[in-house]
This record gives C-alpha cells, sequence and structure tokens, in this order.
C-alpha cells in the first residue's frame, strides 16, 4: 500500500503556454529530497483537462523516467469517456506507474449504475492498480460509499481518493475492506483523518510545503499532538491555496519561490493581484521563506 504525503504536483508551463519539462524535473528533485512519499503526475491539480492525451502520457512517462523507481508514481488518468480514462491508465501502465488515480466522470453526472460501470470498465482493461477520486464539488458526481465498497471487491482497485468530507472518509474506513487504502483528498482534513486511519493524502499543499507535509502524514500516525501542532501552521496555506481556482495559488507561490512561471492555460489565469498577500502571509505561517528577488 502506497502511504503518506503524495502530491498532487501542478503542470510547469512556459509563457507560450508549453509544458516546462526543465521545471517539472526540478520540481521532482524537489520532492524527493522533501521527503515526499508518492508523486501524482497529471491528475486534476496538474491541469488535466488542458493538456492533450498525447502531452498527458508524455508528462506521465516523463516524471516515471526522472523519478526512477525512487518513489511511487501515480497517474492522472480520469476523463468523463470511459474510453478516453481506458487509453489513459493503458498509457499510464506502458509508462512503468505504479498506479493511476482516476477522477470521477464530471458534467455527464453517470447515476451510481453508470458510475460502477464506468470503474469497472477501467479494471478490466487495464492491470494498473486503480485509485478512484471522488470530489463531487467539481464533478457534480458522487461516489457513493456503497458503490465504493462492491468497487472494492474488484481486482485492481486498490483505493480511493475522497474529497469530500471528514464524516464521508470516516464511513470509507469503516465499511471498505482494511486493505483498501482510503487517501484524504481534502489537506484541511489530513491529520486527523490520517490518525483515525486513513493510509495518507494526496495534497495540494505538499506542492510547496513538502516536508511539512510529509511529516504531518507520518506523525499523525505515532504523534498526534506533534502532527497537530505542525498541520496548525499549515491550515491558513490549505485555505489560501484556493482562495481562486487552483492551482492558480500554487503555481503563484511556486513562482515566488522560484520552480516555475507563474502560467497556467485558458480557462485558467494566474491568481489576481489582490490575493498576494494572503497567499504571502499564509507562506510566512508555515514558515516558507520567500527569496528576497524572484
Amino acid at each position: 500500500m502506497i502511504t503518506g504525503s503524495l502530491v498532487a504536483i501542478v503542470t510547469p508551463m512556459q509563457p507560450n503556454g508549453q509544458i516546462d519539462w526543465d521545471a517539472l524535473e526540478r520540481l521532482i528533485e524537489f520532492h524527493i529530497a522533501q521527503g515526499t512519499r508518492g508523486i501524482v503526475a497529471v491528475g486534476t491539480t496538474g491541469e488535466s483537462p488542458t493538456v492533450t492525451p498525447e502531452e498527458h502520457i508524455q508528462c506521465i512517462q516523463f516524471v516515471t523516467n526522472k523519478v526512477n523507481g525512487r518513489i511511487p508514481v501515480i497517474a492522472g488518468t480520469g476523463a468523463n469517456s470511459t474510453a478516453e480514462a481506458i487509453h489513459l491508465a493503458k498509457g499510464a501502465q506502458a509508462a512503468g506507474c505504479d498506479a493511476h488515480l482516476s477522477v470521477s466522470p464530471y458534467y455527464n453526472k453517470p447515476n451510481q449504475r453508470g458510475l460502477f460501470a464506468h470503474f469497472s470498465a477501467i479494471a478490466a482493461a487495464c492491470d494498473l492498480p486503480l485509485i478512484l477520486y471522488n470530489v463531487p464539488g467539481r464533478t457534480c458526481s458522487d461516489i457513493a460509499p456503497e458503490t465504493v465498497k462492491k468497487l472494492a471487491e474488484i481486482p485492481h482497485i486498490i483505493g480511493i481518493k475522497e474529497a469530500s468530507t471528514i464524516e464521508r472518509c470516516r464511513e470509507l474506513l469503516r465499511i471498505c475492506p482494511a486493505d483498501f487504502a482510503i487517501y484524504s483528498g481534502d489537506d484541511p482534513i489530513n491529520c486527523q483523518i490520517i490518525h483515525e486511519g486513513a493510509a495518507g493524502a494526496i495534497s495540494v499543499t505538499a506542492n510547496v510545503a513538502p516536508k511539512l507535509m510529509a511529516s504531518v502524514c507520518e506523525l499523525a500516525k505515532t504523534d498526534f499532538a506533534a502532527a497537530k501542532a505542525i498541520d496548525d501552521c499549515l491550515q491558513p496555506l490549505h485555505k489560501q491555496l484556493f482562495i481562486e481556482p487552483s492551482p492558480a495559488p500554487t503555481k503563484w507561490a511556486l513562482a515566488q519561490m522560484g520552480y516555475i512561471k507563474n502560467t497556467l492555460r485558458l480557462p485558467l489565469v494566474p491568481l489576481d493581484e489582490a490575493h498576494y498577500g494572503c497567499v504571502e502571509a499564509a507562506l510566512s505561517a508555515a514558515h516558507i521563506a520567500l527569496p528576497k528577488t524572484v
């Protein structure tokens, strides 16, 4: 089972919108050096809806090659078309990833029978371990706990990233098999739900505070008071990294830290200047120093 702090890594881009491969390599080395336990490549935080299928698989392959087995790589392979999700899953398997993460279909709003059929078809088409991803606030598609429980019985479906409520995470921990991994997908609850039995977190905050997030996820299992003390410092960051549509605040912060350029693909736009101070204050609360010149 993959455990600990797993970063939902951003996809760096050049001012012309092309993927910035040098910056992506810098981020990979940054995360490995800082103790991140796994990298989720081209998930929704990686702007997966706006990369082409060819870029998507190329990026997964790049991350897998650069990581070179040092930590697990989980490929984002979700789509609102089952055929496209299978295509991406097969690409991730060919790239040598350790697992893949598939978000529930968005916009078309399948019912529970449709969700079960969608994920069952992906699991049947590809041997790569599959982590479900439930984020109803973004997709308007909610994988019900009973549907998750049924999906957990299917070979290759090994876990879920749950990004709704702590109560839902608790219900999944209660009803799903012990070897089915529950990952927090909501940074403010990471510490508490890992303490209660979740395998880890797939984190946006880990993009800018990887060492601290790694410590929270590890200590939450063994020293909750110490983990909570660190997490309390991260709470402003958990909040401010979503002050505008993600990953705009995160990319701005990483640009200030000197790792990437502050570029996104439309329809997302860079963080509004009115929010610079809030994000910078949250970085300061987490004791993340910015270079004097950027």
